[in-house]
Protein backbone atom coordinates (compact mmCIF):
# COMPACT_ATOMS: atom_id res chain seq x y z
CA UNK A 1 0.00 0.00 0.00
CA UNK A 2 1.16 3.81 -0.82
CA UNK A 3 -0.17 7.04 -0.11
CA UNK A 4 -0.28 9.19 -3.21
CA UNK A 5 -1.09 13.17 -3.22
CA UNK A 6 -4.51 14.58 -4.35
CA UNK A 7 -3.88 17.37 -6.43
CA UNK A 8 -3.45 18.51 -9.77
CA UNK A 9 -1.83 14.82 -10.80
CA UNK A 10 -4.39 13.12 -9.36
CA UNK A 11 -6.49 11.13 -12.09
CA UNK A 12 -8.50 9.05 -9.90
CA UNK A 13 -11.66 11.02 -9.39
CA UNK A 14 -14.61 8.60 -9.47
CA UNK A 15 -13.02 6.11 -7.19
CA UNK A 16 -12.39 8.74 -4.88
CA UNK A 17 -15.86 9.62 -4.88
CA UNK A 18 -17.22 6.15 -4.49
CA UNK A 19 -14.59 5.29 -1.58
CA UNK A 20 -16.29 8.63 0.40
CA UNK A 21 -19.57 7.25 -0.08
CA UNK A 22 -19.21 3.89 0.26
CA UNK A 23 -17.48 4.42 3.54
CA UNK A 24 -19.82 7.15 4.85
CA UNK A 25 -23.16 4.84 3.91
CA UNK A 26 -23.24 2.88 6.82
CA UNK A 27 -24.24 6.37 8.77
CA UNK A 28 -26.63 7.78 6.84
CA UNK A 29 -29.79 5.85 8.40
CA UNK A 30 -28.21 7.10 12.02
CA UNK A 31 -27.17 10.50 11.81
CA UNK A 32 -29.04 13.96 11.28
CA UNK A 33 -28.38 16.17 9.40
CA UNK A 34 -27.40 14.35 6.70
CA UNK A 35 -23.83 13.74 5.73
CA UNK A 36 -22.31 16.52 4.13
CA UNK A 37 -20.40 13.73 1.76
CA UNK A 38 -23.56 13.07 -0.40
CA UNK A 39 -23.38 16.52 -1.75
CA UNK A 40 -20.27 16.08 -3.32
CA UNK A 41 -19.36 15.72 -6.93
CA UNK A 42 -16.40 14.73 -9.00
CA UNK A 43 -15.76 18.79 -9.26
CA UNK A 44 -16.35 19.67 -5.44
CA UNK A 45 -13.89 17.11 -4.78
CA UNK A 46 -11.18 18.41 -7.02
CA UNK A 47 -11.56 22.16 -5.77
CA UNK A 48 -11.07 20.50 -2.44
CA UNK A 49 -8.25 19.45 -3.33
CA UNK A 50 -6.84 22.71 -4.63
CA UNK A 51 -7.37 24.62 -1.21
CA UNK A 52 -6.37 21.41 0.86
CA UNK A 53 -3.49 19.00 1.31
CA UNK A 54 -4.98 15.64 0.70
CA UNK A 55 -3.29 11.75 0.03
CA UNK A 56 -5.06 9.02 -1.01
CA UNK A 57 -4.02 5.66 -0.07
CA UNK A 58 -3.62 2.74 -3.20
CA UNK A 59 -3.37 -0.40 -2.94
CA UNK A 60 -3.27 -3.02 -6.32
CA UNK A 61 -3.94 -0.31 -8.53
CA UNK A 62 -7.59 0.73 -6.03
CA UNK A 63 -8.13 3.65 -4.07
CA UNK A 64 -8.81 2.39 -0.13
CA UNK A 65 -8.65 5.56 1.27
CA UNK A 66 -8.35 8.94 1.89
CA UNK A 67 -7.61 12.26 3.90
CA UNK A 68 -8.00 15.94 3.72
CA UNK A 69 -6.48 18.17 5.80
CA UNK A 70 -6.83 22.21 5.98
CA UNK A 71 -4.50 24.23 7.99
CA UNK A 72 -6.25 26.34 10.78
CA UNK A 73 -3.87 28.75 11.98
CA UNK A 74 -2.36 29.28 14.80
CA UNK A 75 -2.72 25.74 16.14
CA UNK A 76 -4.48 23.04 14.27
CA UNK A 77 -4.71 20.82 11.23
CA UNK A 78 -8.64 20.16 10.31
CA UNK A 79 -8.88 16.88 9.26
CA UNK A 80 -11.73 15.61 6.97
CA UNK A 81 -13.21 13.33 4.91
CA UNK A 82 -11.13 10.05 6.50
CA UNK A 83 -12.73 7.60 4.90
CA UNK A 84 -11.31 4.14 4.73
CA UNK A 85 -13.12 1.50 1.70
CA UNK A 86 -15.40 -1.12 4.27
CA UNK A 87 -13.58 -4.15 2.85
CA UNK A 88 -10.08 -2.47 3.86
CA UNK A 89 -10.61 -1.18 6.97
CA UNK A 90 -9.02 -2.60 10.51
CA UNK A 91 -5.88 -3.23 8.24
CA UNK A 92 -4.10 0.13 9.41
CA UNK A 93 -5.32 2.62 6.39
CA UNK A 94 -6.56 5.02 8.71
CA UNK A 95 -4.14 4.80 11.27
CA UNK A 96 -1.76 5.24 7.81
CA UNK A 97 -3.18 8.30 6.86
CA UNK A 98 -3.78 9.87 10.26
CA UNK A 99 0.40 9.46 10.06
CA UNK A 100 0.60 11.86 7.09
CA UNK A 101 -2.23 14.26 8.51
CA UNK A 102 0.72 14.60 11.13
CA UNK A 103 3.36 14.67 9.12
CA UNK A 104 1.72 17.65 7.56
CA UNK A 105 0.64 19.57 10.43
CA UNK A 106 4.56 19.41 11.14
CA UNK A 107 5.17 21.00 7.50
CA UNK A 108 2.77 23.70 8.52
CA UNK A 109 4.53 24.17 12.10
CA UNK A 110 1.20 22.88 13.75
CA UNK A 111 1.01 21.55 17.37
CA UNK A 112 -2.84 19.70 16.51
CA UNK A 113 -4.84 17.84 14.78
CA UNK A 114 -8.14 18.81 15.00
CA UNK A 115 -11.80 17.10 13.90
CA UNK A 116 -15.63 16.89 14.22
CA UNK A 117 -17.66 13.32 14.28
CA UNK A 118 -20.99 12.89 14.56
CA UNK A 119 -22.48 12.66 18.22
CA UNK A 120 -24.27 9.20 17.00
CA UNK A 121 -21.08 7.74 16.05
CA UNK A 122 -19.78 6.52 19.41
CA UNK A 123 -17.76 3.54 17.34
CA UNK A 124 -15.81 6.44 16.13
CA UNK A 125 -15.40 8.31 19.25
CA UNK A 126 -13.57 5.38 20.68
CA UNK A 127 -11.27 4.79 17.52
CA UNK A 128 -10.18 8.37 17.32
CA UNK A 129 -9.47 8.22 21.32
CA UNK A 130 -7.84 5.19 20.66
CA UNK A 131 -5.59 6.81 18.20
CA UNK A 132 -4.83 9.64 20.71
CA UNK A 133 -8.06 12.15 19.73
CA UNK A 134 -9.44 13.18 23.22
CA UNK A 135 -12.87 15.34 23.45
CA UNK A 136 -12.78 18.89 23.42
CA UNK A 137 -16.75 20.36 22.38
CA UNK A 138 -20.00 19.51 21.68
CA UNK A 139 -21.42 21.50 19.00
CA UNK A 140 -24.99 21.59 16.62
CA UNK A 141 -25.23 22.13 12.75
CA UNK A 142 -27.43 25.43 11.96
CA UNK A 143 -31.19 24.83 12.84
CA UNK A 144 -30.74 22.44 15.66
CA UNK A 145 -30.87 22.88 19.32
CA UNK A 146 -29.23 19.70 20.31
CA UNK A 147 -25.72 18.61 19.69
CA UNK A 148 -24.81 17.06 16.26
CA UNK A 149 -21.13 16.72 16.45
CA UNK A 150 -18.43 16.65 19.03
CA UNK A 151 -14.96 18.18 18.32
CA UNK A 152 -11.56 16.03 19.06
CA UNK A 153 -8.22 16.96 19.07
CA UNK A 154 -4.51 15.71 19.69
CA UNK A 155 -1.58 17.24 20.53
CA UNK A 156 1.52 16.57 18.62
Amino acid sequence: MKLVPIDRGFEEWDALLSLILASFAYMHLRIDPPSSALRLTRQSLKQKAETEKAYAAVENGHVVGCIFCKPEPPACLYIGKLAVAPDSQGRGVGRMLLQAAEGCAVEYGLSCLRLETRIELEENHRLFARWGFVRTAEASHPGFTRPTFIEMRKAL
